[in-house]
C-alpha cells in the first residue's frame, strides 16, 4: 500500500508561534504514523512576493518556489496553517500564491476561452486560519474569510475535499484549551487528514 504523502505550509512568517506550534504536532503525528511528509515555512523562503507584470512578462521562480511546486505536485494532501490578517492571509503568503500558482503549474485556460483544466486533481486540502477574535463573530462580521485560498486558489486548481479548521482567540488562548488544539493537531497528523 502507497504511504499518504502531506506538504506542509506554515503561512506565518514567524514560525515561533502557537499556530507554528500546532503545525509542528500535526508534522510530527504524520510522521509518527508513518505518512511521508514535507514541510514548507514561509518565512523561511527567498523570493520576490511580488508579481510585478501580472502575466505580460514572464517572471522566472525562484528556487525555493520551484521546490514548492514539486512539493505540491508530490503530495497527496495539502495542509496550509495561517493567521487571518485584516480578514485574508498574510501578504507574504498571498505572494507565495501569486507567484507560483501559475498556468501550466496549477491550472490552465481553454484554448476557446471557455473553462480551464484543473492540473492538481487528485489531492486534498486542509485550511488551519488562527485569529484573535472566535470563529463565529468572525464569521458574522466579515463573512466566509477563506474563499479566496478555499475556493480561489485551491479549488480552482482541483483540490477537493478541503477540509478548515478555524481557531479563534489565538492570543488570549488558555494552557487547557492549547492542550486540546494541541491533541486536535496530533489526531488530525496521525489520520492524515
Amino acid at each position: 500500500m502507497k504511504k499518504r504523502r502531506i506538504t506542509i505550509i506554515l503561512g506565518h512568517p514567524d514560525k515561533e508561534t502557537l499556530l507554528g506550534a500546532f503545525a509542528n504536532d500535526y508534522e510530527k503525528a504524520a510522521r509518527h504514523s508513518g505518512y511521508e511528509v514535507r514541510r514548507v515555512n514561509v518565512g523561511d523562503l527567498n523570493f520576490d512576493p511580488i508579481l510585478h507584470k501580472g502575466y505580460k512578462v514572464v517572471q522566472d521562480l525562484e528556487p525555493d518556489l520551484c521546490k514548492l511546486q514539486e512539493d505540491i505536485k508530490w503530495c497527496d494532501h495539502l495542509v496550509i496553517f495561517y493567521p487571518m490578517w485584516w480578514s485574508t492571509m498574510p501578504s507574504i503568503l498571498k505572494g507565495v500564491f501569486d507567484r507560483m500558482w501559475l498556468p501550466g503549474f496549477a491550472f490552465r485556460f481553454n484554448k476557446n476561452g471557455l473553462g480551464w483544466k484543473r492540473l492538481l486533481k487528485g489531492r486534498s486540502a486542509r485550511i488551519v486560519v488562527g485569529s484573535n477574535i472566535p470563529p463565529i463573530i468572525g464569521r458574522l462580521i466579515m463573512g466566509d474569510t477563506t474563499n479566496e485560498i478555499r475556493k480561489g486558489i485551491l479549488r480552482f486548481s482541483g483540490f477537493s475535499p478541503i477540509r478548515k479548521t478555524l481557531i479563534g482567540r489565538m492570543e488570549t488562548m488558555s494552557e487547557r484549551r492549547k492542550m486540546k488544539w494541541k491533541k486536535k493537531f496530533e489526531s488530525l497528523g496521525g489520520r492524515g487528514v
